[in-house]
């Protein structure tokens, strides 16, 4: 009779601490994170083993920076009974982040005992292992993360870096065979295709496809000007002194294309010159932050030589910083911006340079996926659809690896 009556007491208190958890979850998921977590804990002093309140706190706690009362929550979830692959996992990644390494491998490990199809456990364990320097490690593992996650875009392009540094640091074979085999298991993969090609050395394609593009900067776009800034990029001023050096002072007359415009880097100072300053981009993610700059008049998603076609004798300025490292073959996207200039108009852009003793070569796709040109055809392209060459300069552009990357910029003009 007791057991019955815990039982139904117990039935009785488990609706009301649910119902708790998942009003903390909204508030949570709203951004109200202090009431999410006085609620949480009203849960759990009703029913103190309701793991995933627990758990939900130990993610809320997390997020707020409190990894030992995180850590905690995780292990009284465990004590409670929830699934406990997802704790070890969440355990893991507490840990990774109060430098307990050893700890965090050991959680990783125990999840995927537990877990073999865990994607993001196999994942979070090869971030683990590339921060040790253990890169076939961590390459083995994105490799898993996305055979059970096919689609996962986060998984491909952590894998991508991974065999970039492998390649990098004297490991070309591996990462080349890692490379053929991530081409073969996942042949519809726009980022495998490109950055596959490009790390085995067979890739003949004119420029980097669309949806390669799209993806990465849709990735890449919350950490992009941060990032950018760490590598000391210069690519937007050296083009906004070539701006300035060759035309008229800005008295906002011109109309302005932003090619590739990313997140808006060069819209500052482009902004005085302009009477009207658009921007293009393949890129949702990426036009996002640069429509929240207010600095452009029109921002459109799309691929560029598109609009650069739908749009003749448009512009006065086309300005492209390290958009045209996204194309090889450099003839048809000169065409496209000569016919948007009006008479007089001006395109000005920077793309990485091509230092290779084969002189034959006029671009080549590197490991990371971009493309370098050499000097002497960047200038043939420009003539070859009628521009003419105003100026042509050598700088560095950004670090890579501690290294400056050299880049070419040039100003022509449509006669």
């Amino acid at each position: 009779m007791a057991a019955s009556r815990l039982a139904m007491r117990r039935n009785a208190i488990e609706p009301v601490a649910v119902r708790l958890c998942r009003q903390a979850d909204r508030l949570a998921s709203a951004g109200r994170l202090a009431e999410a977590e006085a609620l949480y804990r009203t849960s759990l002093a009703v029913d103190p083993a309701l793991a995933s309140a627990h758990n939900n706190l130990g993610n809320l706690l997390r997020a707020r920076s409190g990894l030992a009362a995180a850590a905690a929550a995780y292990r009284a979830a465990l004590r409670s009974g929830l699934e406990a692959a997802l704790i070890f996992y969440n355990l893991a990644a507490v840990w990774r982040q109060m430098g307990g390494l050893t700890e965090a491998a050991v959680g990783y490990r125990v999840a995927l005992a537990l877990d073999p199809g865990y994607a993001e456990a196999w994942n979070n364990q090869a971030n683990l292992w590339r921060d040790q320097d253990r890169l076939r490690d961590a390459a083995f593992g994105y490799r898993r993360a996305v055979a059970i996650r096919p689609d996962w875009a986060d998984g491909h392009d952590n894998f991508a870096s991974a065999l970039y540094l492998l390649h990098e640091r004297g490991d070309a074979p591996v990462a080349a065979r890692l490379a053929r085999d991530w081409r073969s298991d996942h042949p519809d993969n726009p980022m495998a295709r490109h950055i596959g090609s490009a790390i085995v050395g067979d890739s003949m394609e004119a420029r980097a496809p669309d949806a390669y593009v799209r993806q990465t900067f849709d990735l890449f776009a919350a950490e992009f000007d941060n990032r950018l800034d760490e590598l000391g990029y210069r690519a937007p001023a050296l083009l906004a002194e070539a701006v300035a050096a060759s035309g008229p002072p800005p008295v906002a007359g011109l109309e302005i294309l932003d090619a590739g415009c990313g997140t808006g880097l060069c819209a500052a100072a482009l902004r005085p010159f302009a009477r009207g300053l658009a921007g293009v981009d393949l890129s949702g993610g990426m036009l996002e932050r640069a429509r929240a700059r207010g600095l452009y008049d029109h921002l459109e998603e799309g691929e560029l030589v598109a609009h650069l076609a739908a749009n003749p004798n448009r512009y006065d300025l086309i300005v492209a910083a390290d958009v045209f490292c996204y194309f090889g073959d450099l003839a048809t996207a000169f065409a496209a911006a000569f016919a948007a200039l009006r008479p007089s108009g001006r395109l000005v852009l920077s793309v990485e340079r091509l230092e290779d003793d084969d002189a034959a070569m006029t671009y080549r796709v590197g490991t990371h996926g971009r493309y370098a040109h050499r000097e002497s055809y960047l200038r043939a392209a420009l003539v070859e659809v009628g521009f003419a060459l105003l100026d042509l300069r050598v700088d560095g552009l950004r670090l890579e690896s501690g290294q400056p990357v050299m880049g070419v910029i040039a100003v022509a003009s449509r006669p």
